[in-house]
């Protein structure tokens, strides 16, 4: 869901006013940001090709961490969840996390090869979130160029499970059970590529494996027993007309269904999975009472059906992922330091809703915004992922400055 705010450049606070922007560490930070745009590019670029499907990320979590070695973060580890975690210390040792994913939406053996046709560069996780990765080195680059200092600790995380399944994995355990986490007191995703956008708010979901089981047989020889694939289609047919509301946005989409095993062979299992979500909480536990009836309906329609046979079904469900909804409040500093850093860079800040890492730390009262890493990208989570990078060094630029906007307050 898209809020544009109801501002005007004049109505935010003022930044341009500021002794930020006139500080020279600053001005030399956000001129070598747009001077080593290509070079942020070529490393975007060389990200993305390695390999890094959510659970398969070790490959890409290990060039990473020779990166923060390489930009001279220190204490440079791969956490126990495969998070690769960076410090950048400052003058107290409350941390602001700065993190983007490794993981890309895809299976194992994907084509991560990136092409170039015209203005855009091709590839799957190009934009989201390889670009978040480069974004993360730029950052580091051009503090230490310009030695800026900050009063807070940065924790620069590289972290696994963001995609599908991997149920935000990679920052729960950062957050709940890492020895960093009692440090931890603002978070900051880079993902996806819009800089005049922000998340500070975590869309819920709840996504669910339904596996129907059954005793199977021959097509035309135990043809009247039940079908696993038959009793699947009942209840993905009930689902298909399920009404949600447009506000607060909730949506579902069955979005892989699996079984069978031959053409002339009664299926004896069959599985699909199903992503709901909602902004508010409440709506999508009524959606998901809706999902737990057409199962109950769809199957027992099928037993029904096929009763003379004797035959029946079972169904099981899982929670295969569950992300909390929340949000960082508009008044919060963090959200108006980074409304006032995109208002600098000439842009008005845009509100939103969005299935992010920043779930879970909203969920756990951090303060916590998820922003783009500049450029323009599309088709994410498809094999035509593209990104064109005009103006891209602006996105690490209004990160930076959020960052040092909000810091500068707790001075």
């Amino acid at each position: 869901m898209r809020i544009l705010l109801a501002l005007t450049l004049a109505a935010l606070p003022a930044l341009a006013d500021d002794a930020l922007l006139s500080r020279p560490d600053v001005k030399k930070a956000l001129a070598f940001m747009e001077a080593s745009h290509e070079r942020t590019l070529a490393s975007q670029v060389t990200i993305a090709q390695i390999p890094a499907p959510t659970f398969h990320e070790a490959e890409k979590a290990k060039y990473m961490a020779g990166e923060f070695r390489r930009v001279g973060l220190k204490n440079v580890e791969i956490d126990k969840q495969g998070n690769v975690l960076g410090w950048r210390e400052g003058a107290v040792k409350d941390t602001f996390v700065l993190a983007a994913h490794l993981d890309i939406s895809f299976a194992p053996g994907v084509n991560t090869q990136v092409r170039k046709e015209g203005a855009r560069w091709h590839g799957p996780g190009l934009g989201d979130d390889g670009r978040g990765l480069a974004a993360l080195l730029n950052i580091v680059e051009a503090m230490n160029e310009a030695g800026i200092r900050t009063h807070q600790t940065i924790l620069f995380v590289a972290n696994v499970g963001e995609e599908g399944l991997g149920d935000l994995n990679g920052v729960r355990y950062l957050l709940k059970e890492s020895p960093a986490r009692e440090r931890i007191r603002e978070f900051i995703s880079i993902d996806g590529s819009d800089p005049t956008r922000i998340v500070n708010g975590g869309t819920g979901v709840k996504r669910y494996r339904v596996t129907l089981t059954g005793p199977g047989g021959h097509s035309y020889g135990n043809f009247g027993r039940v079908s696993t694939i038959h009793a699947a289609a009942r209840v993905i047919d009930r689902l298909a007309d399920m009404q949600v509301p447009a506000e607060p946005k909730t949506t579902f989409n069955v979005g892989k269904i699996s079984g069978g095993t031959a053409v002339n062979a009664i299926a004896e299992e069959c599985s699909f999975e199903i992503d709901l979500r909602s902004v508010d909480p409440g709506v999508l536990d009524r959606i998901e009472a809706k999902l737990f009836e057409a199962v109950r309906v769809g199957v027992e329609q099928e037993n029904k059906a096929r009763a003379a046979s004797g035959s029946v079904l079972k169904s099981d469900m899982k929670l295969v992922s569950n992300r909390p909804a929340g949000q960082t409040a508009v008044s919060s500093p963090l959200v108006n330091a980074a409304q006032t850093a995109i208002g600098a860079m000439g842009q008005n800040p845009v509100l939103e809703f969005s299935s992010t890492d920043s779930n879970i730390p909203i969920s756990l009262g951090i303060p916590a915004i998820t922003m783009g890493g500049g450029g323009r990208s599309g088709n994410a989570h498809s094999l035509e992922e593209w990104f064109e990078p005009a103006n891209a060094w602006k996105g690490p630029q209004t990160v930076l400055l959020t960052i040092l906007e909000f810091d500068s307050k707790l001075q």
